[in-house]
């Protein structure tokens, strides 16, 4: 009973903590402090979750693909980046 009671106030701490992250961003973002673009990227692994999740119909299935998928973006873009620099652009 107690293990039950210390799991469920150290989820409503981290729930607690997450919902305050947001409120700072959003009031960040409205106070001009943060640029949105850089607030909305944060968003991306989430939407790529979404969609391999409902293609695949499973989250670990979905996990694995959000993964590989965000892994390849990153190689191709440290390519892209690497090629600018050698070619000046």
């Amino acid at each position: 009973m107690v293990e039950q009671i210390a799991l469920g106030i150290g989820i409503l701490l981290v729930v607690l903590g997450i919902i305050g992250m947001i409120v700072n961003g959003i009031k960040s973002v409205l106070q001009g402090k943060q640029d949105a673009k850089k607030v909305t990227s944060i968003l991306v692994p989430f939407v790529v979750y979404g969609i391999s999740y409902a293609i695949t119909q499973g989250f670990v299935k979905a996990g694995i693909a959000t993964m590989l998928f965000m892994i390849a973006v990153m190689l191709l873009l440290m390519a892209l980046t690497g090629l600018r620099t050698t070619l000046n652009l």
